[in-house]
């Protein structure tokens, strides 16, 4: 691999003035039949006038006549320097030439091989490798035209007809895949039908992007295999069943419920057979909970398919007449739709083991939640110990006109690989429909792909055929192997369609009348799949009555139980947080004939701790290393703070919230401050953080007031420049516990709006319509000192309601502020 990236230049150059040499080459294609694979190619036009061909030269006699002198003279240099002495040339020349000079020469059938060809062929590979997911099989539809690239032409590299069956000297290389097989004689023939069957079948593969070598082996050990996908017939009569109860849960309700919206999942059915391949695979490696976030396609069929969420209990859920326990006493909120709902479980898995699964519930704002799930998955391996961040995974399932066109996708993203927010990896499922709503992709993107934004990160991409359910598996199975191997993002495309409208009432012929025409007639994934079956001889046609009957005799039996199904509202409450009241609870109980309550943390915080807790914590935090140099103002910070904490007299704003955070700390509370600039503090006032100004080297006082303190036990972190993604992150933090403090500053006040919907869908409505609550303490900092009004006022006016999390007596205040 090394040699590519050492010769790229220099093999490019040779091949467009090789073909420079011999004329141009007609537009039409050739079709090379291998086996029962072909790939394209642009061959020759004999009736134009051509130039005379060079003809190849041997190793042993390269001359300058090879791309008229100089980069022949250069090569024949490079192999003199190398036959003198190895180490003279760079380490990837003398990978080449030590693979191909010494051996090619001795070799039956391969003597005339010259080191021009040589080149060529490896840069073909190299072409299958970076562009072969440019002549995949992605479209079930068949309406997707993309021009094949040059580099996936042979013809573009010299090779003829003539050359399938001649045979090439290739070498076995230091990397994976079929070049690093004992197999250093191959025809032309046998490298593209591998070529082919790995990279142009059902599933195309992004990887070259990824900068590390060790990845990028990876990956083509597991692309490049001669059967990746081979299924027995025990698997493949499970993914049957799968798939099968996939289909038919949508069939039922549509049946059932006709005039009824659940946006389904027809056209993207192998997206739940694909998901719990993915969850047992990742069961089976180590993972123990899985956080997800969805927007409404296809939630139904996940929530009862995958979540295992009682199908009654759906069924019942279209009813508007569905009967509710009287829950004296309880809270039972507002509602959402059903498709907008969350659920947890624990799944058994193939294996045998239990996984635990989160769905998080979310508004109809598509990717809001991504960074809520995230947090939430940080925060439960922060309380779980889960320091590799191994057993606990966060899965976002996107559709494809929101991953492309919505910010905080970006935003999560790029959370990803930050110290105090990575989650040690993100799977992310793209359910690509081809189209949004009503808008087509060349209106919605502009990018070849809905997924680019992703090689930001170097994520490998993983698009598949959703027709095809086995390949679909396969990719779901090499995602989970990804994340918990290189604990990183990886993204898997899964290209369908959507069979109705964007919901069930509405008319795609409108928009997309062309693509409607050529979906009425196609065939669902499970004929599909069925058929592919049969012929294999796996199942009969008993077999298959026999599932089908199955199912549909449990759905209708689960169907007619949701008549008399009584729903439970406080089904949907965290266990974490059973035992706070709710806010009709509180005002039910309290009457102190104030209108107006503004408590702070710190205020809260300190009622009540003991003196001598307090000073004993002012000391520990305001005492510097010995041999640290901050910077002297802030030298003169921490001294005034000693004075105040020894005087007990001008305690500030900064002291008493680093008092409040001390003493939870003692008290065993976990405190995480996050935010743009929150270590310093936007107005110089908090240095948390201190910066040594000799060594650059970093102290955190209130990492230092217990022996053997847990670093992460105190969190005060600069977050990225965001304010959405940045805010659902720490709510998510905040749902999971709440036992601890979770605090999130704007830089200033007035910015906070840049996470208006966090505040508006999740912070102000998430209990009323979820039963979900939260402990988040959102600062507000602001002043008048100039700057106008984005910087001054906070805007208060458009809180109506905020939550403050009081660690110390457990309870929780809300802040009627009117301005």
């Amino acid at each position: 691999m090394a040699w590519f990236r050492a010769s790229s230049y220099i093999g490019k150059l040779a091949i467009k003035r090789t073909l420079s040499h011999c004329g141009s080459y007609a537009i039409r294609s050739q079709i090379f039949h291998l086996r029962s694979r072909c790939f394209r190619s642009t061959v020759f036009n004999p009736k134009q006038k051509m130039s005379p061909v060079p003809r190849s030269v041997p190793l042993s006699r390269l001359a300058d006549n090879f791309l008229d002198g100089t980069s022949s003279v250069y090569l024949e240099e490079l192999q003199r320097a190398w036959e003198a002495d190895p180490n003279s040339v760079d380490e990837s020349w003398d990978n080449f030439f030590r693979n191909f000079v010494g051996q090619a020469s001795g070799t039956a059938g391969v003597s005339g091989q010259t080191i021009q060809e040589s080149m060529r062929l490896m840069l073909l590979v190299r072409g299958y490798q970076v562009n072969g997911h440019l002549k995949s099989k992605l479209d079930p539809l068949g309406l997707e035209e993309r021009e094949v690239p040059d580099e996936l032409d042979p013809a573009f590299y010299g090779f003829t007809e003539s050359d399938l069956d001649r045979e090439f000297f290739i070498g076995v290389w230091s990397m994976s895949g079929f070049l690093s097989e004992n197999r250093p004689v191959q025809t032309l023939r046998s490298i593209l039908t591998r070529l082919e069957q790995s990279y142009c079948g059902s599933i195309g593969y992004e990887f070259m992007h990824i900068e590390e070598r060790e990845k990028c082996n990876w990956l083509r050990e597991k692309i490049e295999t001669p059967t990746p996908m081979h299924y027995n017939k025990e698997r493949r009569v499970l993914i049957l069943d799968r798939l099968m109860w996939s289909t038919q849960f949508e069939s039922f309700l549509a049946t059932k419920m006709k005039t009824a919206k659940r946006f389904g999942l027809e056209g993207g059915e192998t997206l739940i057979p694909g998901m719990k391949e993915m969850f047992d695979r990742a069961a089976d490696l180590g993972v123990e909970c899985i956080c997800v976030g969805m927007s409404h396609r296809g939630r139904l069929n996940v929530l009862g398919n995958v979540f295992r969420k009682p199908l009654r209990q759906i069924f019942s859920e279209f009813d508007k007449n569905s009967k509710f326990e009287d829950e004296s006493g309880l809270y039972t909120g507002t509602g959402d739709v059903k498709y907008h709902l969350g659920t947890s479980y624990d799944r058994p898995t193939r294996g045998g083991k239990r996984i635990h699964l989160s769905l998080v519930a979310n508004p109809s704002h598509l990717e809001a939640v991504d960074p809520v799930v995230i947090g939430k998955t940080r925060a439960k391996q922060y309380f779980s110990d889960d320091l590799d961040r191994t057993k606990n995974m966060a899965v976002l399932i996107h559709g494809d006109g929101s991953f492309a066109g919505q910010g905080v996708v970006y935003e999560t993203l790029h959370l990803s690989a930050l110290p105090n927010y990575t989650t040690g990896g993100t799977i992310h499922v793209v359910v690509n429909n081809q189209v949004a709503f009503t808008t087509d992709p060349r209106a919605g993107r502009s990018s070849q792909y809905c997924t680019d934004v992703a090689k930001a990160l170097n994520a490998p991409i993983f698009h598949v055929n959703g027709d095809d359910i086995e390949a679909v598996v396969h990719v779901c199975e090499l995602a989970a192997q990804w994340r918990q191997t290189f604990h990183s993002d990886v993204v898997v495309d899964i290209v369908c369609y959507r069979r109705f409208g964007h919901n069930e009432i509405d008319e795609p012929f409108f928009t997309q009348p062309n693509m409607y025409k050529v979906i009425q007639k196609h065939p669902s994934a499970l004929e599909i799949y069925k058929t592919k079956l049969l012929e294999s001889g796996e199942v009969t046609e008993e077999d298959i009555d026999r599932m089908h009957k199955k199912v549909d005799s449990i759905l209708n039996e689960e169907f007619m139980s949701s008549k008399d199904y009584v729903q439970q509202r406080r089904d949907w409450l965290s266990t974490n947080w059973r035992g706070f009241k709710s806010p009709e609870q509180l005002s039910r109980i309290r009457n102190t004939g104030f209108g107006t309550y503004v408590i702070d943390v710190v205020v809260f915080q300190t009622l009540g701790v003991c003196p001598d807790v307090l000073k004993m914590v002012g000391r520990a935090i305001t005492i510097l290393p010995e041999d640290f140099k901050p910077h002297r103002a802030v030298k003169k910070v921490y001294e005034d703070r000693a004075k105040m904490i020894e005087t007990g007299e001008g305690l500030d704003w900064a002291m008493g919230e680093a008092l409040a955070f001390g003493t939870l700390l003692v008290e065993g509370k976990h405190v995480r401050l996050s935010g743009q600039d929150v270590e310093r503090g936007t107005f110089s006032h908090r240095h948390a953080i201190v910066h040594d100004q000799e060594t650059g080297k970093i102290y955190c006082p209130l990492d230092h007031i217990m022996e053997n303190q847990n670093d992460e036990m105190f969190t005060v972190s600069n977050s990225s420049l965001s304010e959405f993604g940045v805010l659902g992150f720490e709510l998510g933090y905040s749902m999971e516990n709440p036992d601890a403090i979770v605090l999130w500053e704007a830089q200033f006040g007035d910015f906070s709006n840049g996470a208006q919907v966090i505040f508006d869908q999740f912070l102000s409505s998430g209990e009323s319509k979820w039963l979900r609550q939260t402990g988040l303490v959102v600062l507000l900092p602001h002043g008048y000192d100039g700057q106008g009004p984005e910087h001054s006022s906070a805007r208060l006016e458009r809180f109506l309601q905020v939550w403050i999390l009081g660690s110390t007596l457990q309870i929780r205040v809300m802040l009627n502020i009117y301005i």
